[in-house]
């Protein structure tokens, strides 16, 4: 039974609008027109959909899951495992931090101590505790241009960047089961390769081989990036290192 835009948008609980532009873009073209010119969505259609919004609830910009949707090796069964997994992972990590909130209201409370260590546990890397490793291995001046470019950003600009993150740690943790030579693998490392060279100074080939390196070397980055998929860490060395190599070619 086909479903006209309304009817599709009721059902879903998203815009008509939304729908709009999803075909206007290409990510969610509607299998047939009426007569009248009314947009009218398959079965196939609304399977497509649901993938769509999963895949934008894990944070995934909508460039990069028409990228995913389209492309020729794209399974749809394969893809709900993951979304499913990605979920389980993320709600771990929102319920750890809903744990810190309640904690640090007893904390504010009066009710329990709790040291700083405490009141950051499950967000994230937005305090870096790795500073001094990475001075050791880059030096000081190329740690202290990635500080004052990150200080000089604006908020929105902050939030924009944390959501970039998230994006691209997401996209990678579900690709984790590839071989980290794969087209796919090397397309997304190669994203956050200009993404670190965009936003936190200039990342030599070297360089950036090296922190594939300290993700598997240093416990505290590999706990830190396995939050996103158990394995994430050893996956992303590998084809950083694979990145890095071919590019010195």
């Amino acid at each position: 039974m086909n479903r006209k835009v309304k009817e599709v948008a009721d059902l879903v609980g998203i815009s008509v609008r939304t729908l709009h532009h999803y075909d206007e873009i290409g990510l969610l073209k509607p299998d047939a027109v009426s007569e009248s010119g009314y947009r009218l969505y398959s079965p196939a259609n609304l399977d497509m959909l649901q993938q769509i919004l999963f895949f934008k609830e894990l944070g995934f910009p909508l460039k990069q899951i028409h990228e995913i949707i389209t492309d020729p090796t794209f399974n749809r069964t394969e893809a709900l495992i993951l979304q499913k997994n990605m979920l389980i992972e993320k709600r771990s990590r929102l319920d750890q931090m809903i744990v810190t909130i309640n904690k640090t209201i007893q904390y504010e409370k009066g009710a329990i101590e709790m040291n700083e260590k405490e009141r950051f546990k499950g967000l994230g890397f937005s305090h870096n505790p790795y500073e001094e490793e990475a001075r050791k291995r880059w030096g000081n001046q190329r740690v202290d241009e990635a500080n004052e470019k990150v200080q000089s950003f604006s908020q929105e600009e902050q939030q924009s960047i944390s959501n970039e993150w998230e994006s691209i740690y997401t996209h990678l943790a579900s690709l984790r089961d590839l071989s980290p030579s794969s087209t796919e693998a090397q397309k997304a490392i190669a994203t956050w390769y200009q993404f670190l060279n965009e936003n936190f100074g200039t990342y030599s080939l070297e360089a950036f081989k090296g922190l594939g390196e300290m993700y598997v070397q240093d416990e505290r980055f590999t706990t830190n990036i396995d939050r996103y998929g158990k394995g994430l860490a050893k996956f992303m060395n590998e084809a950083m290192s694979v990145f890095a190599e071919a590019k010195k070619q």
